[in-house]
């Protein structure tokens, strides 16, 4: 006890100054994601850009714009267990730090990529290496900026600490969204195709800037206890707790293939399959994803309340039982699509406001951050990363009411597992 209380004294812990902490998280997180996310917004501008057309299919292009975003995907899983390390053996303010800084540098070179018939194959090569700088970044920062909100928190507010992981998330999405949406309905095809499109990776470059500024006034999560003990192993969460990591893959699967598929897919997807206007397709996803970020906090202090397994099974029963006649209802419709998005962001609350409380609270902190961050960017990579290539892919091959049946699926898998989750709520989070 006195041990205890040695440390606490000379190590304050850092909800002492909670909203201090969750700005220089959530100010970083969204300029991280605003970036991520500018990409899929102006993924068919983009494609008209650096891919060379086709003569044979005319989504080609866009077929090889989504692959390179699932590529940037593969090198979160790298980014998670690297910079995960660095939470771990560092601290979590030193990791959030280096993420932000790739973030900002990945983000300008995405905005001077050159275009294909300029600079020919080197086009392309250099928006691989932008994404693959950019994945590294992404994956590293769920898992340092998990790890640091939850530990934040002060006793029965980690639901409510996790939620700011996605209403973060969502502002950054928010801010791309309709930047995006601004620049479609101001400026001609003509100047979006030869500089409109650069625009917002260039201010993501600044905006990185002020999130590294923001960041250097936090304050360090990890305990006194665990900065003097020895330093973790890079593949030591994997090793000695195999049984977590795969907890992780099944809780992320149906979440991150449903979140990627209306956070971000869905107004490309209706675009396919139904004809409806891009600026329309647009401007609906700008609007339901400001309903997402408000619904975040109430998911997130329902759960503190009444447990992490009722708004799991809530999502996760949910969309596999609704996924195929929401995407099915689809029609060229602003209001039908509006009112889809919406359904599936009510429903997505109860994985995305909470998912960072269960991931942490699942891991010891020694591995904690590493621990979280491997497997779960593993789980996004195959599932979320791809899923606007294989719903494209779908609609190329003919079969595009598959891709609502995949979603379902993927959902109802993850709803066996939620099933047999243990009760975290209101357990003491182990510093």
């Amino acid at each position: 006890m006195v041990a205890i209380m040695t440390v606490m004294h000379t190590d304050p812990p850092p909800t002492r100054r909670p909203v201090r902490q969750l700005l220089a998280a959530s100010v970083g997180n969204a300029v991280e994601w605003y970036d991520w996310y500018a990409y899929t917004f102006l993924a068919t501008y983009i494609a008209d850009q650096v891919f060379p057309e086709s003569a044979d299919n005319s989504l080609v292009p866009l077929l090889s714009t989504f692959a390179v975003f699932a590529v940037g995907f593969f090198m979160r899983p790298v980014g998670g267990l690297l910079m995960g390390a660095i939470a771990d053996r560092r601290g979590r303010r030193a990791a959030l730090t280096v993420t932000i800084l790739l973030m900002g540098g990945s983000s300008l070179l995405v905005g001077l990529t050159p275009t294909y018939a300029a600079a020919g194959v080197l086009a392309p090569v250099v928006l691989v290496l932008a994404r693959l700088l950019q994945g590294l970044s992404v994956g590293g920062e769920f898992a340092a900026s998990t790890t640091f909100l939850v530990e934040s928190a002060g006793p029965g507010r980690r639901g409510l600490f996790s939620s700011f992981q996605y209403v973060s998330t969502t502002a950054g999405q928010l801010v791309a969204s309709g930047v995006a949406t601004v620049l479609v309905n101001t400026l001609s095809e003509e100047r979006m195709n030869g500089w409109g499109w650069r625009v917002p990776f260039v201010l993501g470059a600044v905006l990185s800037l002020v999130g590294f500024w923001i960041r250097q006034g936090a304050e360090e999560t990890r305990s006194a206890e665990q900065r003097r003990a020895p330093r973790p192993g890079l593949f030591e969460a994997l090793r000695r707790h195999p049984r977590e990591s795969l907890l992780i893959g099944g809780i992320t699967a149906g979440g991150t293939l449903a979140y990627y598929t209306w956070t971000s897919y869905l107004p490309t997807y209706a675009e396919l399959n139904t004809g409806l206007d891009k600026s329309d397709a647009l401007l609906t996803g700008t609007l339901s994803l400001a309903f997402f970020g408000l619904l975040q906090p109430l998911g997130g202090m329902l759960s503190d309340r009444f447990g992490r397994r009722p708004p799991l099974l809530f999502f996760g029963v949910g969309f596999a039982l609704l996924s195929v006649p929401l995407l099915h209802s689809l029609r060229d419709s602003f209001a039908v699509l509006l009112l889809v998005s919406c359904a599936g962001m009510i429903l997505l609350t109860g994985f995305t406001s909470i998912s960072a409380a269960v991931n942490a609270e699942i891991f010891p902190p020694r591995v904690r951050a590493a621990g979280i961050g491997f497997p779960y960017s593993l789980t996004v990579a195959l599932f979320g990363g791809t899923a606007p290539y294989v719903g494209t892919l779908f609609k190329d091959l003919g079969h595009a009411g598959l891709f609502p049946w995949y979603v379902a699926v993927l959902c109802l898998l993850s709803s066996l597992v939620y099933l047999r989750l243990p009760e975290t709520a209101h357990k003491e989070l182990e510093r």
